[in-house]
């Protein structure tokens, strides 16, 4: 991919957010919620999708809640768009009891950050006191926590939507890692400089063994994780590709956004997918790029890029996916 293909510019000064505060008196309408997002749509912002193994209509992998680990311990339904837990949590939900389990918040909070993170109407997905409702559990409602209803109020509003809490630094590096690994030189193609340039290498040992690590930092510079992947273009049966830290927000963080801040402020902002696709880009000799570590482009996201540019190219499908002009 090289600096021709550079498509989709758009200016961000004139795009206009949808406000997430809901109005007063009213409550979560919890059903349109869950009408509105899927779970391959959570699954795919907490940076998990490329973790599991797409069946006919079932999504499978290890389960995110407990940080398992086994390949067929967490099945998703996408038919019916409800997940459950085989293993330790030993059951199962729909959207909004997933993010509250990983968040560790209630179904209301649960409610509020999707409306939030998928950009949904405040108007559409509220309604009266008398209507809001608690989630519905998946197949296995039996052994799942009880979630309380919601108390009768007027004259009320809601609490503002609370941002997600920064990724924090680590405290430690990968070092000796493989930097000529077959995977890197040959099958991606990338100079040694450029491998360097972004500390990856081949891991034998730790959190990333077997994987090629990439360290993600945030716009300070700082390594807020690492993002491990299989070195083979098809990975077994049961192996995802990908592998980020438990806990890690990839929603939160752009990759190369500390180096593309460095640029020339006068030049574009190239916007990719993944990670070898931004590192690609880079070894060709275009610096001002970054990656979404996805397919979708997150508020938290779109914020980082309106701090620090105002001229944008999309590379690939993802300009029909992110900024909404309004």
């Amino acid at each position: 991919m090289d600096a021709a293909r550079f498509t989709g510019r758009t200016d961000l000064h004139n795009h206009n957010h949808r406000s997430i505060i809901m109005a007063k008196t009213q409550f979560v309408n919890f059903k349109a919620v869950k009408a509105a997002i899927t779970m391959e749509q959570v699954l795919a912002h907490y940076g998990l999708l490329e973790n599991f193994k797409r069946g006919t209509d079932s999504l499978n992998g290890p389960c995110p809640i407990h940080n398992g680990s086994n390949p067929t311990q967490f099945r998703v339904s996408i038919s019916k768009n409800i997940w459950n837990c085989f293993s330790e949590c030993k059951h199962g939900g729909n959207v909004l009891d997933f993010i509250s389990e990983m968040n560790d918040i209630s179904i209301h909070a649960a409610a509020l950050k999707a409306i939030e993170w998928f950009d949904l109407d405040p108007e559409a997905m509220s309604a009266g006191d008398d209507k809001g409702e608690p989630a519905e559990t998946g197949e296995t409602a039996s052994a799942s926590k009880p979630v309380p209803r919601p108390t009768t109020r007027t004259a009320t509003s809601l609490p503002p939507v609370e941002k997600a809490a920064p990724n924090t630094p680590l405290k430690f590096r990968l070092d000796k890692l493989e930097r000529e690994h077959p995977y890197l030189t040959q099958e991606r193609g990338l100079s040694l400089e450029t491998i360097i340039d972004f500390g990856i290498g081949f891991c034998s040992k730790g959190m990333m063994a077997g994987h090629i690590a990439i360290p993600i930092h945030n716009a300070k510079g700082e390594v807020v994780a690492y993002a491990g992947r299989f070195p083979v273009e098809e990975p077994p049966e049961d192996t995802p590709k990908y592998k980020l830290p438990p806990g890690f927000r990839k929603s939160q963080e752009l990759f190369n956004i500390d180096r593309a801040i460095k640029e020339p402020t006068d030049k574009p902002l190239l916007i990719v997918e993944g990670f070898f696709d931004c590192m690609k880009i880079h070894d060709h000799g275009y610096r001002k790029v970054v990656a979404l570590m996805g397919s979708s482009m997150s508020p938290a996201q779109e914020e980082l890029i309106r701090q620090h540019t105002d001229r944008l190219h999309f590379s690939g499908p993802v300009h029909e996916l992110v900024l909404r002009h309004g």
